[in-house]
Formats: structure tokens, C-alpha cells, sequence
């Protein structure tokens, strides 16, 4: 089953993982943009649910910001790793729970519940299939509250392909790689696990037809998308960082440049 090699997956993933977004100005990059958005669209307080939260890095960071927070995630090894990073930040008493489930169903929680509510770095882009995603974005807006903000972000199929380009050239001669390219469908042959990678019309889409209103639509890494390197290099001098940053503000919310990021984030309000 695909849930099952997701969560194989990510149980060998945890430390990485929690780290992926802060090891370096590329890929904090992608934690600091969304964490803008949040800023400019989220209530100052409130219970969110991180959906999908993995080993906690938004649910600890969300938590120092004075937020109430439930963690939601299948892979025990996550919650296990974001208990202890819970503790270890003395933050227990703003985080109410964190549960083991999943991004489709969250009966447990009634509707109309949260003041906010999180599915961020990709949860919705493990679920191949077309109708589980719709039933996991339902669930998603269920939970919260009206007129509350749902901030999703997924993988770009676009992105997905430069890298085939750049890193595994190889590969486009795959059978896997046609489906990739057709479809955004891979079902985790080569390093990574089962994806879906979307491309931003299909994403924007199944919020268009959920019934919510898009706040606003982000590549993440932006125009920085495939270019690590010399992203981490400029961000070693202030000045250039500045401007850069102030760049990839200025332009990141761009439809052309959404769809080539490696992230595409939506914040939607119900």
C-alpha cells in the first residue's frame, strides 16, 4: 500500500527531516516564506491543527509564537521525535495533543474546530490518489472554523522534472519517468517515496471546487527553485541576501514562477 511505503519512508527520515528545513538559507528559504504567509493571513492566537506536521518543526516554532497547537501525524516515529522536541523546548503546555492519524480522515475532530489549520512541506502529495486528495482537502476545511485560514503546500510536478533534468538524466528514459511526466503520479521506484507532484492549476483547482477562497498562491524556493548552490552562496553576504530576499518576495507569488517552484503553497480561507 502506498500509506504503508510512506510511512516506511519518513519512520528512516526523522532527524533529516526536522532538520530539512533549517540546514541551510536554501531550504530555509521554503520555511520562511511560508511562515510570511502564515504571519500576514493566520489570527495573532489560537489552536491550529499541523496536519500532517511530521516531526514538529512548525508545530515547536508556531508554539514559541504563543499559538495552541495539535500535531497530527501517521508515522509514530515523528511523534515520538516531536514529543521529545515539545519537552525539550518546554512547550507542553501549548501543544493540547499529538495524535497519530491521517490528512483523510480526521473524524476525530469536530467540525468548525480549529482557528487555523496546517497541511505544509507536502502530506497532500503522498496521496496518489485523486479522490483521497479531495476528501483529505474536505477534511482539512471541515476542521476549521468559518472564516478560518487553511495554509496547504505541495510538491511541483515542473520542478520535479527540471531535476530529472539536472540530477537524473538517466531516468528520463525510465518507464517510471513518462507516468511522472504525464501524470505527476510516481509510486517511489528511485530514492524518494510515492509522490504525487502537482502542477498549480491542478492545485489551485481542487481549492476552486472545495468552495474556499484563495488568499494567495506562493512558490516557495521561487525563482531560487534548483539553484541551491549559488541561493547559499549569495546568502553568505548580508547586503546581496537583502536584496535577494526582498526579490524573491516580490516575485514569488508570480504564476509562472509558482509553478516551477519546488513548493507551491495555497493559503485559503473558509
Amino acid at each position: 500500500m502506498t500509506s504503508a511505503r510512506v510511512k516506511d519512508y519518513y519512520t528512516g527520515y526523522v532527524r533529516k527531516e526536522w532538520r530539512r528545513l533549517i540546514k541551510d538559507a536554501y531550504h530555509r528559504l521554503e520555511f520562511d516564506t511560508t511562515l510570511h504567509f502564515l504571519k500576514k493571513h493566520f489570527p495573532k492566537k489560537g489552536l491550529l491543527l499541523d496536519a500532517g506536521g511530521g516531526p514538529g518543526r512548525y508545530t515547536v516554532t508556531l508554539a514559541q509564537q504563543g499559538y495552541e497547537l495539535v500535531l497530527l501525524d501517521m508515522t509514530p516515529a515523528n511523534l515520538d521525535f516531536a514529543r521529545r522536541q515539545i519537552k525539550r523546548a518546554k512547550l507542553q503546555h501549548k501543544v493540547a495533543e499529538v495524535v497519530e492519524g491521517t490528512i483523510i480522515d480526521l473524524s476525530r475532530f469536530n467540525d468548525n474546530t480549529f482557528d487555523g489549520v496546517l497541511c505544509l512541506g507536502g502530506p497532500l502529495s503522498h496521496v496518489l490518489d485523486k479522490r483521497q486528495r479531495a476528501r483529505a482537502l474536505r477534511e482539512l476545511i471541515r476542521v476549521a472554523k468559518p472564516g478560518a485560514p487553511i495554509a496547504v503546500s505541495v510538491m511541483s510536478r515542473l520542478s520535479v522534472l527540471v531535476v530529472e533534468l539536472t540530477m537524473f538524466p538517466e531516468e528520463v528514459t525510465m518507464p517510471h519517468y513518462g507516468k511522472l511526466r504525464d501524470t505527476g503520479d510516481y509510486l517511489g521506484q528511485y530514492g524518494f517515496t510515492a509522490c504525487h507532484f502537482f502542477l498549480p492549476e491542478e492545485f489551485r483547482a481542487m481549492f476552486d471546487n472545495a468552495g474556499v477562497e484563495v488568499l494567495a498562491m506562493a512558490g516557495l524556493e521561487g525563482i531560487s527553485s534548483n539553484h541551491r548552490a549559488a541561493l547559499n552562496k549569495i546568502a553568505r553576504d548580508e547586503q546581496q541576501w537583502k536584496v535577494w530576499r526582498d526579490t524573491h518576495f516580490k516575485t514569488c507569488t508570480h504564476p509562472s514562477v509558482v509553478g516551477l517552484s519546488e513548493h507551491m503553497l495555497i493559503v485559503a480561507r473558509k
